[in-house]
């Protein structure tokens, strides 16, 4: 597996904070945007994860976790702006995470899987790292996947339709969905929000669809109701 991190994102909603991406064995088999509309497939950030996929860029999870122990104490950063938690497909790397969440101590990393909780041991390894203090929000496409991730006591965010305005609500099971501010505020980003961060929030994060490959990951969506 090859890492690289990016000490300040250039990226306008993550704002200026350190941010890494991880090579594309890790994204998992079950992911239903892997190449259906995945927003890191295109512009920059896909000719940077393909370098970093090829070796060209980056290196070893030990130059990963040497890299995030010399961020400041308590600072803010984002694991995977592509790519997806250690481990082949949808196996999480038990040790791997591990090494990153202990790397992470004193500082607040926050990341997003699609690996499936139900797959072998995933479910502990996740729930291992945020209770290690290293922030794993786990993927939903549908409110009721989102409903029993939550029960799980899980950090959880769900992706909607792009064409969805609603700011916030409520799912079947009551659990209170927000829609991420910086997708429509300008002023708004991961740097100041940092909503995504807290391990312990009780609602869960709405991500609309968006990239130039929107429409065929709204196919993509529509096809797992």
């Amino acid at each position: 597996m090859q890492y690289h991190m990016t000490t300040t994102s250039s990226n306008a909603k993550t704002g200026p904070i350190p941010v890494t991406t991880t090579s594309r064995a890790s994204c998992p088999d079950s992911c239903p945007f892997r190449n259906q509309g995945c927003y890191a497939e295109s512009g920059p950030l896909r000719l940077h994860w393909d370098k970093v996929t090829q070796g060209r860029r980056g290196g070893s999870l030990q130059d990963l976790t040497a890299a995030i122990r010399r961020l400041p104490r308590r600072g803010l950063w984002r694991h995977n702006q592509a790519g997806d938690l250690p481990g082949t497909g949808d196996h999480i790397d038990r040790s791997e995470l591990r090494a990153i969440t202990r790397a992470n101590k004193g500082r607040r990393g926050f990341t997003y899987t699609h690996k499936p909780p139900a797959f072998g041991d995933n479910l502990a390894c996740i729930k291992e790292a945020n209770d290690g203090g290293f922030t794993a929000n786990v993927s939903a496409e549908r409110e009721d996947t989102a409903d029993k991730l939550r029960a799980a006591g899980l950090p959880v965010v769900l992706t909607v339709s792009g064409s969805e305005s609603r700011r916030t609500w409520q799912t079947a099971a009551g659990n209170t969905v927000v829609a991420c501010p910086a997708q429509y505020r300008d002023e708004v980003t991961c740097a100041t929000c940092q909503l995504c961060a807290n391990r312990t929030r009780k609602s869960v994060v709405a991500f609309t669809l968006h990239g130039t490959g929107k429409a065929k990951a709204e196919k993509a969506r529509e096809a797992l109701k």
